[in-house]
């Protein structure tokens, strides 16, 4: 695809991002602002998987972002913007403490290790003495929302879902931004080492314990700030809202997706949150979400394992096939002796 070509079809998405809140009804501005929010927690969740490591916690470390902002704002009085990267920055250094016996452990037992860590925070904040501090199974409620800016003559108020999507698409741009340019860089090639020749990078004096805690460290500062985005935008968070079930769904995201490009889990949560949303809804099924996804993650397995991202390079051979042959039939026909 020529530069061209891609810089139309990057400037067509972004007018599409931009007028897009206003076609659709209140709900579903609602739902966008939370698949906003969906991108950046399942592309974060990617920077971990380019290790070879898959987590179970990385709902919960969301969570640790959310509480975290939550709480400074409402017992410290900070600034909303500055809880939120207060926040962030807790559920990274809580991964950073979670690597030293995590990373102990591969691939299965990593899975199993990462389960038990996440459980273990999430029943800390529903059944431990310190209910008074993080609300039990009932929550913390009543989180300040994102403040209104005025802007000239303009005073944006947060609490519009609209305006909220706006500042969801900025700070979740700059975030992904950041997190394309860590995957090119050096470190993101080392990433990629440790998954495919662990052993050969540790042989070249690679420290793959380090670049593991990294990768878990700047992929659970991101899920941590996707998670103060959710707290200030619904008002209240609780242990249920980052269970298993909630990280599964994200899993999926991922393996229907695709995890071997950048764009593939965006896709997976898109194209998933899109059926949901509009399909399973249309037709009053919605509460079957875990069966329909279920099925899904069968057939993408079985069919499809590489998953939406496989298909992107197929739709691009079809299309410059369809070129080539268009351009070569007139070509063809002129060189075709007259009768």
């Amino acid at each position: 695809m020529s530069n061209g070509l891609s810089f139309a079809l990057g400037l067509v998405l972004l007018a599409a991002l931009i007028v897009l809140p206003h076609l659709v009804s209140l709900s579903q501005k609602e739902i966008l602002v939370l698949l906003v929010i969906n991108v950046l927690l399942v592309t974060s969740y990617r920077l971990l998987t380019l290790t070879g490591e898959w987590s179970l916690a990385h709902v919960v470390i969301m969570g640790v972002g959310a509480y975290g902002s939550a709480l400074i704002t409402k017992e410290l009085s900070w600034p909303v913007p500055l809880a939120m990267l207060a926040g962030s920055s807790i559920a990274a250094l809580v991964a950073f403490l979670l690597s030293f016996p995590l990373f102990r452990m591969k691939g299965f037992y990593f899975l199993i290790g990462s389960f038990a860590a996440g459980e273990v925070i999430r029943l800390v904040w529903k059944w431990s003495e310190m209910t008074w501090l993080f609300g039990g199974p009932k929550g913390i409620k009543l989180i300040p929302p994102f403040p209104n800016i005025k802007l000239f003559s303009l005073d944006i108020d947060f609490y519009d879902p609209v305006n909220y999507y706006y500042l969801c698409l900025i700070v979740v741009a700059i975030s992904l931004v950041i997190l394309y340019r860590v995957e090119r860089s050096r470190i993101g090639l080392t990433f990629h080492a440790i998954h495919w020749q662990d052993k050969l990078a540790e042989s070249v004096g690679v420290d793959t314990f380090r670049y593991r805690t990294l990768a878990f460290v700047i992929s659970s500062f991101f899920a941590g700030l996707a998670g103060a985005l959710y707290a200030h935008y619904v008002g209240t968070v609780n242990p249920n809202r980052f269970s298993v079930e909630e990280m599964t769904y994200v899993l999926i995201w991922a393996i229907v997706g695709g995890t071997a490009t950048f764009y593939g889990p965006i896709l997976g949560v898109v194209t998933l949150t899109i059926l949901n949303e509009v399909v399973l809804r249309a037709l009053g099924v919605d509460v079957m979400r875990p069966m329909f996804y279920g099925a899904i993650l069968i057939l993408f397995i079985l069919f499809l394992p590489n998953g939406l991202e496989s298909l992107v390079p197929k739709i691009k051979a079809w299309i410059a096939g369809r070129k080539r042959k268009q351009a070569v039939e007139p070509t063809a026909e002129a060189e075709q002796p007259a009768e």
